[in-house]
């Protein structure tokens, strides 16, 4: 077996030469620094950074094949000296038992490295010699000469060009190998499962049988859960036994409920579904990586001069693509699952399915890119993508709308269950404001400031407020174990969403030139949102009564939570926002920023990930590290309250101090810390998400390993067949 000093001592080189070569370049002068960031644009240190992750992979890629090349030799040099009686020792009771009965069955049919630490010293050396050779080209005492080929922009492009493909390809390489690997141990495996089933397959004597019988007795033995209680109830007058509280320390990690793996689940479903989930985790990485940099920027606002990544151009891209790329595809695979099993019927059609999936990636795609070369919607917020652009989205809600009704005409059961409610009334409002935003005719002058407000909020409010809620009322009864606390509760809810929140969009638009009564519409629509928000969060913290216990041996339910919790306290924070008095201080200040981050952060998306971690173990019976999802869930929640907390504070006193009348510099430079904190709490916020990414990659992609025991008392029962 490879020696694992070998492993690391290499991986610590490697991180010693990473430092070597990137080090120089912090210890530059103020004068250079800029001269590498400002004239370079930051692409020589890309540059850099690509060769230094490159020599990473290849020298892990060597570590591999090696590890491939030692398990093909082991395989060739096993033979029948294997030591069969330490899987014997570990089988369980099942396993004896087929043991017996095979063997009784059996009986009476009878009766009837040196040069590899040389390479890897000689690569390490290669890579630590390039490092000190990069050092002293960025430690050079004058300013690099502007007019040498390595400081042209283009050159430092092109190379970095050539080495996405280079790197693509290693990428693809190493997983080549460990899919070969994994490859040859399920072999190894298999051929020790073969002999094994062949050792088992021997006569037994009476000695050994009776020794697995005594074994077999003690592993079926179980307690009677009265040994120390007795059978008696407890005579306690003074209330001793009851009072007794026991305090016991908590571990590291405290271990969770497993998912159970629901059986007749169409295959073909839980690709759609699985493909849709991975889809959107993929546009959560993209569209919160540009938002993560996007924060940078307000501390850090010379960080490129590249007008493809400009502020400008670069925010449309980040929310759009967490809104129809992360938000829409996420909620619409989870959807996928309820309305065929709520409906007790097969999906209408799985091409349309499939169809929608195509168009939703195609349009957030094509709109990332035309944002960024600057070709836009010029329109509202959340609207920039142009009109063929969104018209792609709307052909794939329009497809996933027939594709459900269909679905539950042709339901067995006589209700219709209210999460599909929800998820049918979520596509139809999704459609009418695509079509509202977009026709032109009436959007002039004032029309268009009074139709960015309609879309703007009716996209929170009706398409992703509407759709996780029904999401809600099927996931969290499910992980609960017991049924909704009022179906009444959640009917009322339904309509007085539909009723008041269609009604609050220019409520972000008071003191304009729109009319006055239309402002005042708009507030007594989010006075009355008070009544959907109310009624549903306490629909949902009821149906934990009882339940309460089950959050702490769950991964799933503090997802639920603390989505419930932000629907109540950032829905009724949009209504305390309707105010004049408080539009006054917080209108144009971050404050929104930070409750948009609420809601749609807090609310949103802590419900998707619920319903990710509540339905994928449940599809391909593999669940994600619980250490990962704890990290998951702690960096999102801790990074969402910096990031929100500190920007409400700051905006208030900003809005404040815009009321004295303060410089408006003045009130920027008063800014600056509270910004230092959004992007602390925004760089939390994205490493959660690749916490979230790796915990999908290892509930989707999990190797499974052949257990020897299982294969070989497979191969014996398969004999046991041919026999009979």
């Amino acid at each position: 077996m490879k020696k694992k000093w070998q492993v690391q001592v290499s991986y610590a080189l490697l991180l010693t030469a990473g430092l070597i070569s990137f080090s120089p370049l912090f210890a530059q002068t103020s004068e250079k620094r800029a001269y590498y960031f400002t004239h370079l644009n930051g692409l020589l240190l890309l540059l850099f950074v690509l060769i230094f992750f490159v020599l990473a992979a290849v020298l892990y890629l060597k570590f591999k094949t090696r590890e491939m090349i030692k398990m093909n030799r082991k395989l060739k040099q096993r033979n029948a000296g294997i030591n069969f009686e330490k899987y014997v020792d570990d089988l369980n009771s099942k396993q004896i038992e087929m043991y017996l009965n095979y063997n009784k069955e059996s009986n009476s049919t009878n009766a009837g490295s040196s040069g590899g630490t040389n390479a890897l010293i000689k690569t390490i050396a290669v890579i630590l010699l390039l490092s000190l050779n990069a050092g002293r080209l960025f430690a050079q005492e004058t300013v690099p000469n502007k007019d040498s080929l390595l400081g042209e922009t283009g050159i430092i492009i092109t190379i970095a060009l050539l080495l996405i493909p280079i790197t693509a390809i290693i990428v693809f390489m190493i997983f080549r190998v460990l899919k070969l690997i994994n490859k040859n141990r399920n072999r190894m495996n298999l051929d020790e499962a073969e002999k094994l089933a062949e050792y088992l397959s021997a006569p037994l004597d009476e000695t050994a049988r009776e020794t697995l019988r005594h074994r077999k007795e003690a592993l079926d033995f179980q307690l009677s859960h009265s040994e120390l209680s007795g059978s008696l109830p407890p005579q306690d007058a003074k209330g001793l036994i009851s009072s007794v509280s026991t305090d016991s320390a908590l571990p590291v990690v405290e271990q969770k409920k497993r998912a159970v793996k629901r059986p007749n689940i169409d295959p073909e479903l839980s690709r759609l579904v699985i493909w849709s989930i991975g889809c959107a985790t993929f546009w959560l990485l993209f569209g919160t990586t540009v938002g993560e940099y996007l924060g940078i920027k307000f501390v850090a606002p010379d960080a490129d001069h590249l007008s493809w990544l400009s502020f400008g151009r670069l925010r449309p891209v980040h929310t759009n693509a967490v809104f129809w790329g992360w938000a829409s595809l996420g909620m619409l695979g989870l959807a996928y699952y309820i309305v065929p099993r709520v409906s007790n019927n097969k999906l209408a059609s799985f091409k349309m399915g499939w169809y929608s999936l195509y168009l939703v990636n195609a349009a957030v795609l094509l709109g990332s890119v035309c944002l960024m070369a600057g070709i836009n919607n010029g329109g509202g917020e959340y609207r920039e993508y142009i009109w063929p652009v969104m018209l792609l989205f709307g052909i794939a809600l329009i497809l996933t709308l027939i594709n459900f009704i269909k679905t539950i005409a042709r339901r067995t059961t006589k209700e219709i269950y209210i999460s599909n409610w929800y998820i049918v009334a979520a596509l139809i409002f999704g459609l009418v404001i695509s079509v509202v935003a977009y026709i032109p005719w009436w959007q002039d002058g004032l029309g268009e400031t009074i139709i960015q407000g309609y879309y703007m909020h009716q996209g929170v409010g009706m398409w992703f407020m509407m759709m996780t809620l029904g999401l809600v009322y099927y996931y969290l009864p499910q992980q609960l174990n017991r049924p909704i606390y009022s179906y009444s509760l959640g009917i009322l809810a339904y309509w007085t969403q539909i009723l008041f929140y269609t009604l609050i969009g220019t409520h972000h638009f008071v003191f304009s030139s729109i009319p006055w009564w239309l402002q005042t519409v708009a507030i007594v629509g989010s006075v009355g949102m008070v009544i959907p928000v109310v009624a549903g969060s306490t629909n949902f913290i009821m149906t934990f009564k009882g339940g309460w216990h089950k959050i702490s041996d769950s991964y799933t339910l503090p997802f639920y939570l603390v989505g419930i919790i932000f629907y109540f306290t950032g829905s009724l924070q949009g209504t305390a926002e309707a105010f004049r008095s408080t539009n006054l201080m917080w209108h144009f200040t971050d404050f929104t920023v930070a409750h948009s981050h609420l809601t749609m952060y807090g609310i949103i998306s802590f419900f998707i990930w619920a319903g990710c971690y509540t339905v994928i173990p449940r599809l391909t019976g593999r669940e994600a590290p619980q250490i990962t999802v704890g990290a998951h869930f702690w960096f999102a929640l801790i990074g969402l309250l910096f990031y929100t907390v500190p920007l409400m504070y700051g905006s208030t006193m900003k809005g404040l101090m815009w009321m004295e009348g303060k410089p408006f510099i003045e009130t920027v430079v008063f800014s600056a810390p509270y910004w230092l904190w959004r992007a602390v709490g925004g760089s939390l916020m994205w490493l959660s998400h690749l916490f979230f990414a790796y915990n999908i990659y290892k509930m989707l992609s999990g190797r499974n390993i052949v257990d020897v025991k299982e294969a070989a008392f497979e191969k014996l029962a398969r004999k046991t067949e041919d026999t009979i």
